[in-house]
């Protein structure tokens, strides 16, 4: 005798997707993030970090966000990217207007988010073909 659905109803859908990270070949990924620090294509790091398409500065800001200063802003406004993603630490915190008066010069945009959000915003905007930059920055312990 034949099997109905009513006898053997099909499984429900699953609760949740499992996803596979695509990693665009030659870009800088971040692929890890927590306290302290980052991993980007699969190397972790322990200090703050400038991370671009096809390029990856290590040490950034020993002092973490209080050390900022305008010459890091200038820094950055050098290198001509669409818009930065600045990465506070482990939590949102603004930089004072002045210090980012040379981004606003160069008519680079600035988005300001925890360091977490800051690196998943760049690998949406990386994979996207975007000149983008962020700067993540750790919490000074």
């Amino acid at each position: 005798m034949p099997q109905t659905a009513a006898t053997h109803p099909e499984p429900p859908p699953p609760r949740c997707m499992k996803l596979q990270a695509n990693r665009p070949i030659g870009l800088n990924v971040v692929t890890a993030h927590g306290e302290g620090y980052f991993s980007v294509n699969g190397e972790a790091h322990r200090q703050s970090l400038l991370v671009m398409p096809q390029r990856l500065e290590i040490g950034w800001t020993a002092g973490g966000f209080e050390a900022l200063i305008e010459a890091d802003f200038q820094r950055l406004a050098q290198l001509n990217c669409e818009v930065l993603i600045l990465g506070t630490g482990s939590r949102q915190r603004f930089p004072e207007p002045a210090l980012l008066a040379p981004m606003m010069a160069a008519r680079i945009g600035v988005e300001v988010m925890d360091s977490a959000a800051a690196a998943r915003t760049y690998n949406i905007l990386a994979a996207e073909g975007r000149n983008v930059a962020a700067l993540l920055l750790i919490d000074r312990l």
